[in-house]
């Protein structure tokens, strides 16, 4: 077992039995990476921190469920992500659901950026759309959600999760060519 797992599991262990040194151990560990990806969902950065302050208090609430199944950062991470679309749910995004006749289904293939485009650029692109566009593409292209997924974790049919992830993507292409002429 390497040092790190060790580590962190005396610091799990330590949570489990609420010791608030392990806990801040824990938090300190993993805060910074969190609020990223909270940041990813909610634009608003004291809302960010808002929801990561939230997840983390379940983390702990619920850390004798932890299981070993997976790391303990992809764990609080998973409730970090459920988090942020509780609190979108809250807000009442509408997530638009079209007929299926209508729909162009959006492939991996339909679409690329130029080479010189970063992950940063890509990722502050996401980030200035809609709610409803962001929060697909972030579960779609960054957590690796498939459609079936998506449609659970949002409450939306899948024939949805596809219509607004390729509405998302449509509306990130124009962006890109936005980016271009400015």
């Amino acid at each position: 077992m390497n040092k790190t797992v060790c580590i962190n599991a005396k610091i799990v262990e330590g949570c489990r039995h609420n010791n608030a040194k392990a806990q801040m151990k824990l938090y300190d560990l993993y805060c910074e990476a969190m609020f990223i990806v909270a940041k990813r969902y909610v634009k608003d950065k004291v809302i960010a921190e808002d929801v990561m302050q939230d997840a983390f208090i379940k983390v702990f609430k619920n850390i004798n469920s932890f299981k070993n199944e997976v790391t303990i950062g992809a764990w609080i991470k998973k409730i970090v992500i459920n988090q942020c679309i509780d609190y979108l749910k809250k807000k009442r995004i509408e997530l638009v659901s079209i007929e299926e006749k209508e729909l162009k289904l959006a492939d991996n293939d339909d679409w690329m950026v130029e080479d010189e485009t970063t992950i940063e650029k890509v990722l502050q692109t996401i980030n200035q759309l809609p709610e409803k566009y962001k929060t697909i593409l972030n579960l779609y292209l960054i957590e690796g959600y498939d459609h079936q997924e998506i449609s659970q974790i949002l409450n939306i049919t899948e024939v949805a999760s596809r219509s607004q992830l390729m509405r998302g993507k449509n509306k990130l292409k124009n962006q890109f060519k936005d980016f271009k002429y400015v």
